[in-house]
């Protein structure tokens, strides 16, 4: 298969790689286990930098299609069972629609050394300090989930903004950064003793977990936000409609 990049074209070069690599993923060797081509060889046979082919191999590893294992190489993920639901919401919107009355019991903003999938997700440079915003959240009297977003530096998010409003009014009206798309992991795990004081809940209890990657219009990585719910009053439903 031959692989070509448009240099001249309008369209980013990440996400040209990256509409190249979901055709190539689709072929028979890949899907049955042949790893990728490295990074190298892939990158000066598309004549894009390493940085740029990483960036749209990172959307696909995030969303579930690739995995990547250092010293071994990059393959196709095995199918598993997932849905898939349009129409995302911030959480203040889905408190909203069932008529609840968003809390913050804490909020706390800092500046906090990324970890290595913060740094992948946003393509930064190993423990770059990023903007980290944490939440306690829940409605009257009942705290019941746990956030903690980190922002792409290249926002320029300023830690004095006053995060107790809806944060994407926040980044769409000063920043002019709009949110539009949304990868989401879901699963139970069970709570740290952080976790357990923070959501006043009985050691080892489960909980529920959110992961999920933020992509403005550009399909620019914009956050990372991880959110802990407690299993007793989160209840996640997916529409589905077959046509």
């Amino acid at each position: 298969m031959k692989l070509n990049i448009d240099h001249k074209s309008q369209t980013p070069l990440h996400i040209q790689a990256e509409a190249l690599l979901r055709e190539m993923i689709q072929r028979e060797e890949y899907q049955k286990g042949k790893l990728l081509p490295n990074e190298v060889d892939l990158s000066k046979q598309l004549n894009i930098s390493r940085n740029t082919l990483r960036q749209a191999i990172n959307k696909l590893v995030y969303e579930g299609l690739l995995i990547r294992k250092k010293g071994y190489g990059t393959k196709v993920a095995a199918k598993g069972i997932s849905g898939r639901a349009k129409n995302w919401y911030s959480f203040s919107q889905e408190m909203q629609a069932l008529g609840i009355q968003v809390q913050n019991f804490e909020l706390h903003v800092s500046w906090q050394t990324a970890g290595n999938e913060v740094c992948s997700f946003f393509n930064l440079q190993p423990d770059q300090p990023v903007l980290t915003l944490e939440r306690l959240r829940g409605k009257k009297d009942f705290p019941f989930v746990y956030f903690i977003s980190y922002f792409n530096p290249e926002l320029g998010i300023s830690s004095d903004e006053n995060f107790a409003n809806p944060l994407y009014e926040i980044l769409e009206k000063k920043y002019g950064v709009k949110a539009s798309l949304s990868y989401e992991e879901i699963s139970a795990i069970k709570a740290t003793p952080f976790l357990c004081k923070k959501l006043n809940i009985p050691n080892d209890d489960p909980v529920l977990f959110r992961r999920r990657l933020v992509y403005d219009e550009n399909k620019r990585p914009i956050e990372f936000n991880l959110g802990y719910y407690r299993g007793d009053s989160f209840v996640f439903s997916v529409e589905s409609e077959r046509k």
